[in-house]
């Protein structure tokens, strides 16, 4: 029976790997060299990313690939995108050469404003609480000069304090509910400093407040924190074309394909289940760009799909129309970006992706990242409407397959020859395999 281990996070990473490999794998010495493989070879770019987290005892790598001929408010991007799954960048790529020659992507970023709360309990009288908010607003912000001097400078800071009532939720529950602008930074480090300020000069002042001399009338802080639902840090793409432009190596025509492209999407509107799938493609795209500029993707995936059930209801993310002949696929969704700070100013693969895209300011960046949702949504939509999903997704996942089978390079392009005319799956593989290496053996 295993033990539990005291003072795990004390050891050295040659320790922490030696207990691992020893109390959990029947062959140590090949976990070892398989954790190992992953090092890197220059000692401080290893320390570096040591250092990124705790307990570390490998890298763990991603492909690292890029989508050309994104043309975004009439500029060129090459776009870097930080993914595992097979023919996402592929995807991409193509929708972004598609929408190149019918006018690009068009985008707006609507909003910046970023949110964060002081969750506090109180039981007194709410008239009490209100004169009292009232008298200490202004503190709350003075309170916080030292935090917000350097991004005021730069045009950023508080926007406002307000006062929550939650109590119909919650029992004597309230919030100071804080609005941000935090301009390049994604601010969260900013966004809690200033918030956990607040809190501390909220309950200080409130001890000393006339009104509040009764026991029942204490304030009790329960917690400080930013929210990750950013329904006002918001920015739009859409593409739009002629209908008849529709019509690029399809197997429809282009009416019939803007029709199905739209009852798909409408599907999508109505129907939770195929909702989430739907803007999970959407997200295939985003989350490898944000991934790739070390952003927080679970920040962005966690606020945009409660964006997506904001009327009460899962819903698709992005919509389509045909209006006097035009043909046109939009999405608003809130992504709340940094381009200075965190990850942006260590990892050295974060500097390449931003300098690539031009070292793009937080609202171009939103802007590019909502350009890569809406390409990859396109295109797994026009699939999906015509050829189906899995024929291209299958012969992308083929070299996963081979890989897996031990294959050879020339046996590698000979499959891939064979099944440019042949449906791909698991078995059938395998067998094209099994069968190429019996006729090498005869």
């Amino acid at each position: 029976m295993r033990k539990p281990i005291n003072g795990f996070s004390k050891l050295s990473k040659l320790d922490k790997i030696e207990w691992i490999t020893e109390t959990y794998f029947q062959d140590a010495n090949a976990a070892k060299q398989a954790i190992k493989q992953y090092w890197n070879s220059d000692k401080k770019l290893q320390q570096l990313h040591d250092e990124f987290i705790e307990n570390t005892i490998t890298n763990y790598y991603l492909p690292f690939g890029v989508a050309p001929n994104f043309l975004i408010n009439g500029k060129l991007y090459t776009i870097p995108m930080a993914i595992e799954e097979s023919s996402v960048v592929a995807a991409a790529s193509n929708a972004a050469k598609f929408w190149l020659h019918r006018g690009g992507f068009k985008t707006e970023v609507i909003s910046t404003t970023k949110i964060g709360q002081v969750h506090f309990m109180y039981s007194g009288g709410f008239d009490k609480l209100q004169k009292f908010f009232a008298a200490v607003k202004p503190k709350l912000i003075e309170e916080t000069r030292h935090i917000t001097q350097s991004m005021k400078k730069r045009g950023g800071g508080i926007l406002d304090i307000k006062l929550m009532d939650k109590t119909e939720e919650l029992k004597d529950y309230y919030q100071l509910h804080a609005t941000f602008e935090t301009l390049d930074a994604m601010g969260a480090n900013f966004i809690n400093s200033c918030l956990e300020q607040f809190a501390k000069t909220f309950k200080t002042e409130a001890l000393h407040f006339e009104s509040f001399s009764e026991p029942e009338n204490h304030i009790q802080i329960v917690m400080s924190i930013l929210s990750n639902y950013v329904p006002d840090c918001l920015v739009r793409v859409e593409v739009s074309c002629p209908v008849e432009d529709l019509n690029h190596k399809s197997l429809v025509a282009s009416e019939e394909f803007a029709h199905k492209f739209i009852q798909a999407i409408k599907i999508a509107e109505i129907e939770p289940y195929r909702a989430v799938t739907h803007n999970k493609g959407i997200m295939n795209g985003i989350d490898a760009v944000v991934l790739a500029t070390g952003n927080d993707f679970r920040a962005v995936e966690a606020g945009v799909h409660a964006y997506a059930a904001r009327d009460g209801k899962y819903s698709s993310l992005s919509h389509a129309e045909v209006k006097d002949g035009i043909f046109k696929f939009w999405m608003e969704i809130p992504l709340a970006l940094g381009t200075v700070g965190g990850l942006t100013n260590l990892h050295p693969l974060v500097k390449i992706a931003l300098e690539m895209l031009g070292n793009p300011s937080a609202k171009e960046l939103m802007q590019i990242v909502a350009a890569a949702g809406l390409a990859q949504n396109f295109a797994a939509l026009r699939s999906l409407t015509t050829t189906g999903i899995q024929e291209g997704h299958m012969k992308m996942h083929l070299m996963n397959m081979l890989n897996q089978l031990n294959a050879t390079n020339h046996e590698k392009e000979q499959i891939v020859a064979h099944f440019k005319k042949n449906t791909v799956t698991h078995s059938a593989v395998e067998a094209a395999l099994n069968n190429l290496r019996m006729l090498a053996n005869e």
